[in-house]
């Protein structure tokens, strides 16, 4: 398999993530979003990640994706396979993957070359940090006092929720989500000794 993307982007990280946990092998092939055209025959979005499986065939999408990479090694099932707790897995990550969406809309605001500052909305980013800040209170009721996002085990859900508040941590080093959300910072701390974590943490220059 062949995994297109970037070490910055925190959705090609979780698959990263999820791929280490499920020990599968794969080819990381490096692709800028931003700086060159992308390959429509493999990404018609112009997004990352996408995965090329052996056959050819093409998968999109961060969430599709780890779907089906759980699918293909027995080892540590990250997604329960039905009912509630499947449920509650797949919603932790939608929200995780929605403060980054935000996260992401706010940073290019700010930061984004094709624009001048009088270009920019400072309005459209206070909205987009609106929506992180809400999201990191929501994921903090719901962990509580647990040890992992869902049950007793580590699951995608963690891998998400990992991957978007250090995310923060990363692009975002003046939200002070940890002091007012020590369990949130707990889980986080946790899943950074994690190998998977610490091999694909984005490199800082």
């Amino acid at each position: 398999m062949r995994l297109i993307g970037s070490l910055t982007s925190p959705y090609v990280r979780k698959v990263r993530i999820v791929l280490a946990e499920k020990k599968l092998d794969y080819k990381l092939e490096l692709e800028d979003v931003w700086a060159q055209p992308q390959d429509q025959a493999t990404s018609p979005l112009g997004k990352v990640p996408c995965l090329v499986l052996e056959g050819g065939e093409v998968l999109q999408d961060s969430r599709v994706i780890v779907e089906y990479v759980d699918t293909l090694s027995p080892v540590g099932r990250l997604i329960p396979e039905k009912g509630r707790e499947r449920a509650v897995v797949r919603t932790w990550e939608a929200l995780s993957d929605g403060l980054l969406d935000a996260a992401i809309l706010a940073r290019l605001e700010a930061t984004w070359p094709g624009r001048n500052d009088g270009q920019r909305s400072q309005a459209w980013i206070d909205r987009q940090l609106g929506k992180v800040r809400a999201s990191v209170q929501t994921m903090s009721t719901s962990l509580g006092e647990q040890a992992w996002c869902c049950g007793l085990y580590l699951s995608l859900a963690d891998i998400a929720a990992g991957c978007a508040l250090q995310y923060l941590d990363f692009r975002f080093p003046e939200i002070d989500w940890r002091s007012r959300h020590p369990n949130l910072a707990r889980l986080s701390d946790k899943l950074a000794l994690r190998p998977s974590f610490q091999a694909t943490e984005p490199p800082r220059a």
